[in-house]
């Protein structure tokens, strides 16, 4: 099984998995990057899997539906047409002899979901349209839309700070090697303002120079794990001395973790 980065758009991701002959990708925002690797690997589509309703995440569904063998499918509570199969919390699905797992977490939007596949992906290469990237042996793999971004999460456009604190909690729960598939390249601006959280902390700072020479080359800072996003990312850390101290002053309303993570995400939003 090969996990692949689509770059698309300014700074998307679309991801695939395949095994040499089927393929599944998350949300494609646009066709032609989906398109073109399927030519190029001689795969077919068998399914495509959406987090949440954005256009950037849905658009180029109906231009791939002539190339598709198996489901559309999306979140149950989510504003679009787009998808053939619904799907919420604890369900789920099975493509490519996977088994994911959906989780509900709302917060980006209201009825986002991620896709959590325990599967063993160790022997899997990740790459990108730009250059190789393999990672160590994985337990898991999860993709989690514009919910977990690596050192950031997604603005909350629909849901509430305590919402988006649990789904962000749920997340990471997940087992410490889970390759974490955001749909974004946002590492270093969310570097940036983590350092800026929390600048004593040493992990921070040394991932900070590893994603800049990783985008200096043009390579992706994608996949993450859950261990180290709850080592640098300050939305995962809202128990932790520096980020409560940070917090405090740019107005949290109180130290709880929910606290803590509301004014973090509103001194984000304009950072």
């Amino acid at each position: 099984m090969e996990l692949v980065a689509l770059p698309a758009f300014t700074d998307n991701y679309i991801w695939m998995l395949h095994d040499g002959s089927q393929a599944v990708v998350v949300d494609p925002g646009v066709a032609e990057p989906v398109m073109q690797a399927l030519q190029q690997q001689g795969l077919r589509l068998a399914g495509i899997l959406v987090t949440h309703h954005h256009a950037d995440h849905i658009g180029g569904v109906d231009a791939l539906r002539p190339l598709l063998q198996g489901p559309v499918i999306g979140p149950k509570a989510e504003r679009t047409t787009a998808c053939d199969r619904l799907v919420g919390d604890g369900d789920h699905v099975s493509l490519l002899g996977l088994d994911l797992r959906v989780i509900d977490v709302p917060g980006h939007t209201l009825g986002h979901i991620a896709y959590h596949c325990a599967i063993d992906a160790g022997a899997a290469g990740v790459r990108s349209d730009h250059a190789p990237v393999v990672q160590a042996e994985a337990s898991g793999v999860l993709f989690c839309g514009d919910t977990l971004f690596s050192a950031g999460c997604g603005r909350l456009f629909e849901g509430t700070p305590a919402q988006m604190k649990t789904s962000l909690d749920r997340l990471g729960d997940l087992p410490p090697d889970t390759r974490v598939c955001c749909a974004h390249e946002y590492t270093l601006s969310n570097l940036r303002f983590a350092l800026a959280v929390e600048p004593g902390n040493r992990a921070l700072q040394r991932h900070a120079g590893h994603c800049q020479a990783l985008r200096a080359a043009q390579r992706p800072t994608l996949p993450s794990s859950i261990a180290l996003e709850r080592s640098i990312n300050p939305f995962l850390r809202c128990s932790e001395p520096e980020v409560i101290a940070a917090a405090q002053a740019h107005g949290a309303a109180d130290t709880t973790p929910t606290g803590v993570f509301a004014a973090l995400r509103k001194w984000k939003d304009s950072f």
